[in-house]
């Protein structure tokens, strides 16, 4: 599980976010009277439907009417803090958050009062200094989580158990974030690996069929050069829903999928990268990262002289199927570039790779004409064949006459 990023910083959040407020004057009038949690109900619903400038006015008026140090007043400033990150207004969003802190310094108020564990993790994901500081809030979510867990134990029932499965899980996946950043932004501490073992034997324990987590032990195994334990939690991470359909809520979000796809890369395993990375794609056709892996792990495939078959074409020799493979990565990578310029992304080390893998391809494969291109030839051919024509029909007058 990569950690968690923020969306990325849209234009002029912050000015559209007010424009929304003010223009949403007479609206605000009428409503301002409402009950708090009946607007964070409408909020949330336009957030859902992606209205985030309208979730975040409905929001705002629920802030706004709330009585101080209230349960109407915590969840309203998670709401809104959330809606702000959404709009990429991640130092506003922050804000609230802490506020948030303020009124449930321990996460010990009952969710359902807009206390609990969610402000710390937010916080844990968006701190500007990361490493300790993240780890900081990541435990005090951690905390929270187990008293909740445990209060959840103490009166079990239908309902309740569906709680503890969501908060076990949740717990599971904050200490998987505090392992990576003892892989990354802490890797130097003596006990960086010591704690990592912990904090995953811990997180297996408390959710042992969630695909995050597994894919955790993966990076972890991975780093230890035990691939063959890396590949074995992968495979079965993936078994746990390739086969269930896109809407299932036990199918990892498309973030947690794009983090699989490069880990199997990393393992070797690129046909079962490239499977994840297929059905990414007739999601979110858009995805710059979705078909840049993509690309890379057909180029992959091509240098171990094989692609993905369809069971027709498993007899083909290896240089067909290397061949195969850089076609189609060229195509995957090209789409990639395209999107990216589009969509203004940001990541120049993906397209400088992009861009590098597509020069090796062309010279294998040479140059590939565009379409402008294509055309001209087509129709330079057809005036040839024109000309021929004519001169022949010249020909044939000219032995009439004679």
């Amino acid at each position: 599980m990569g950690k968690p990023r923020p969306p990325q910083k849209k234009k002029s959040s912050k000015s559209r976010a007010k424009s929304v407020l003010s223009a949403g004057g007479s609206v605000s009038k009428q409503k301002m009277n409402e009950d708090p949690s009946k607007l964070l109900e409408q909020a949330t619903t336009e957030l859902q439907t992606g209205q985030p400038d309208v979730a975040l006015s409905l929001a705002q008026q629920a802030l706004n009417s709330a009585p101080a140090n209230s349960p109407a007043q915590l969840s309203a400033l998670i709401t809104v803090g959330e809606i702000y990150v959404e709009l990429g207004d991640i130092d506003t969003g922050r804000q609230h958050f802490m506020r948030a802190v303020e009124l449930d310094p321990n996460g010990t108020i009952p969710e359902s009062q807009g206390g609990g564990a969610g402000k710390f993790l937010w916080l844990a994901q968006l701190s500007e200094l990361g490493g300790r500081d993240s780890v900081q809030w990541f435990e005090k979510g951690v905390s929270s989580l187990r008293h909740t867990i445990q209060q959840l134990e103490q009166n079990p029932g239908p309902e309740e158990a569906l709680e503890l499965v969501e908060k076990k899980h949740k717990m599971a996946n904050a200490l998987c974030g505090v392992a990576e950043i003892y892989m990354t932004d802490l890797s130097w501490e003596e006990d960086a690996e010591t704690r990592c073992e912990t904090l995953i034997t811990e997180a297996i324990l408390v959710a042992p069929n969630a695909p995050e987590v597994l894919q955790t032990l993966a990076s972890i195994r991975i780093s230890q050069l035990r691939t063959e334990e890396a590949q074995a939690a992968l495979t079965k991470s993936l078994a746990l829903w390739k086969d269930l359909p896109p809407e299932d809520p036990t199918v990892p979000d498309f973030a947690t999928r794009i983090s699989l796809s490069r880990l199997l890369m990393e393992v070797g395993k690129e046909l079962e990268a490239l499977e994840v990375l297929e059905r990414l794609i007739l999601e979110d056709d858009q995805s710059v990262e979705a078909w840049y892996l993509g690309g890379w792990c057909l180029q992959l495939l091509a240098g171990k002289q094989q692609a993905p078959t369809d069971g027709e074409e498993a007899d083909e020799s290896p240089e067909v199927k290397r061949h195969a493979s850089l076609d189609a990565s060229r195509e995957w990578l090209k789409q990639s570039l395209a999107l990216y310029e589009v969509l203004q992304y940001e990541d120049e080390r993906l397209k400088d790779h992009a861009l590098e893998l597509v020069s090796e391809m062309n010279k294998e494969l040479g140059e590939e004409m565009d379409d402008d291109e294509a055309g001209e030839d087509e129709d330079n051919e057809e005036g040839w064949e024109d000309e021929e024509i004519e001169v022949e029909s010249d020909g044939d007058h000219e032995m009439a006459d004679s």
